[in-house]
């Protein structure tokens, strides 16, 4: 009865899959290289991804009664997602880049690419990263920030690796004279 435990245990822990880094030998090993095959992968996060949008406004002025009035209003839209958040493949950008959509909407995609001079092969979070506030992208037609952190963020894929084998045994029992 234990060895039949342990046998269960065992099939279901090697039929797991595991998450790798997306990269150009896997897209080159299971030929990824047109939208058809893209879009019947699961893709996941492996970081954190925050972007965020602020807008301030204010002005100054005196009340009825007199007194200095300072007026600040500060919006902030934040966008979260989360580490091994899924998404989908929704089509190659300008550049090859592959882009990716968490939600439906118009616009609503992130576009993740092999950066220059890396030897890792990863795609990782493609912005404009001379920006002061963090990484600049358009996210949903709307401009935001992603923060440093998200820029280590980069695509992972369930690998499983399945391995069958049949066997089929005889006993020969052997020929008398």
């Amino acid at each position: 009865m234990k060895y039949a435990l342990l046998f269960i245990v065992g099939i279901i822990l090697v039929s797991c899959g595991v998450k790798v880094p997306y990269t150009n030998e896997i897209k080159d090993e299971f030929s990824l290289d047109n939208e058809k095959k893209l879009r019947q992968v699961q893709f996941f996060t492996s970081a954190t991804i925050i972007f965020e949008n602020s807008t301030s406004s204010g002005n100054q002025g005196t009340g009825d009664d007199g007194s200095l009035v300072v007026n600040s209003n500060k919006e902030s839209d934040r966008i979260i997602i989360p580490v091994n958040t899924k998404c989908v493949f929704d089509g190659f950008g300008p550049n090859g880049e592959l882009m990716l959509r968490f939600e439906v909407g118009v616009g609503k995609n992130i576009s993740f690419a092999v950066r220059p001079n890396q030897s890792s092969g990863k795609y990782y979070l493609v912005a404009d990263w001379t920006q002061e506030k963090g990484g600049k992208l358009t996210y949903g037609n709307e401009t935001y920030y992603a923060n440093s952190s998200s820029g280590n963020a980069y695509l992972m894929v369930v690998l499983k690796k399945l391995q069958k084998t049949k066997r089929k045994d005889r006993v020969v029992k052997g020929m008398k004279i």
